[in-house]
């Protein structure tokens, strides 16, 4: 499945094509209009398939998700997107030549999926600051900075943003609290590179969330390191916990966003669904991959 509205999506599909041909697989090639086409174009074409290839950012990723647990088909993944956080997570190679290389090798790997609502997500959902990202970051500012874009569009929220009121419930807990954003994360990265939490892994069967509860988005300029290590739990203004399922009421519904799309409103039930996708990544005896720094070309 190819996304050609990825960032690169439409000019790294075809050399994926042609390794993954002369490695002996024969394709069946898709390109959806829409995201909603992808889960049912994938159940579709299940029998007799060994594998689904999507060539795409996190966006296209999430939406075959709901396919992928149901058939059990693998997932080999050509990172042409922008932020590519389940590629990094998955440690998987940022040129498309050595990502079909990888595809090819075959070797397999079960991951947890997570679950806000019904609506299932590979990297992270969230409420606050980056369900604004979601709403006001556009595909053309994607397309054109990258990464950047992300910077760029996060600036100019922070810059109106005010804190919320929610109640987290967790199974040990109910706290209320005064918050810039909530995120519960499955895997270990999201928004282009920053992390959940710095031990996180994709398939330790719990979920990772923490609240951002600063009086003020200055401080957000001191953690900034933190954040991208994933070390962020360490300052007294951001709650951290750790466990299978957690709830998150707000007077008022407030968005959701999974992997960058906005899916739902709270209140917010999370859990985890340990196991529930099979990823094709590197062999672990091979060499460790550069880190995606930037979309490949």
């Amino acid at each position: 499945m190819i996304n050609r509205h990825s960032r690169s999506g439409g000019i790294a599909a075809g050399d994926a094509i042609a390794r993954l041909s002369a490695a002996g697989f024969q394709l069946e090639v898709f390109s959806p209009e829409c995201p909603t086409e992808v889960s049912p174009w994938i159940e579709a074409h299940a029998d007799g398939a060994a594998a689904v290839v999507i060539a795409g950012g996190d966006g296209s990723l999430n939406a075959a998700a709901p396919a992928l647990a149901r058939t059990g088909l693998a997932l080999g993944i050509l990172p042409t997107g922008t932020a590519n956080d389940l590629a990094r997570t998955l440690g998987l190679p940022p040129t498309i030549e050595a990502a079909a290389d990888v595809i090819a090798a075959g070797h397999r790997r079960q991951i947890d999926l997570g679950d806000v609502n019904g609506h299932l997500f590979f990297n992270v959902a969230s409420l606050g600051l980056s369900a604004e990202l979601a709403r006001q970051l556009s595909r053309e500012t994607k397309r054109r900075f990258g990464r950047l874009g992300y910077l760029l569009t996060a600036i100019r929220i922070l810059s109106s943003s005010r804190p919320f009121r929610a109640i987290i419930v967790s199974s040990e807990e109910a706290v209320r609290v005064r918050t810039l954003q909530i995120a519960v994360g499955n895997g270990r990265y999201y928004g282009g590179g920053m992390a959940v939490e710095h031990s996180a892994e994709i398939d330790d069967s719990h979920l990772d969330l923490y609240s951002l509860e600063l009086s003020g988005v200055w401080k957000l300029i001191a953690m900034a390191k933190d954040f991208r290590l994933g070390r962020h739990g360490a300052w007294r203004e951001v709650r951290a916990a750790r466990g299978a399922s957690f709830e998150v009421r707000t007077r008022r519904p407030r968005p959701v966003n999974t992997d960058g799309e906005l899916v739902t409103f709270t209140p917010a039930r999370f859990t985890v669904r340990p196991k529930a996708v099979t990823v094709i990544v590197p062999s672990p005896s091979g060499p460790p991959p550069p880190e995606i720094s930037e979309t490949p070309a």
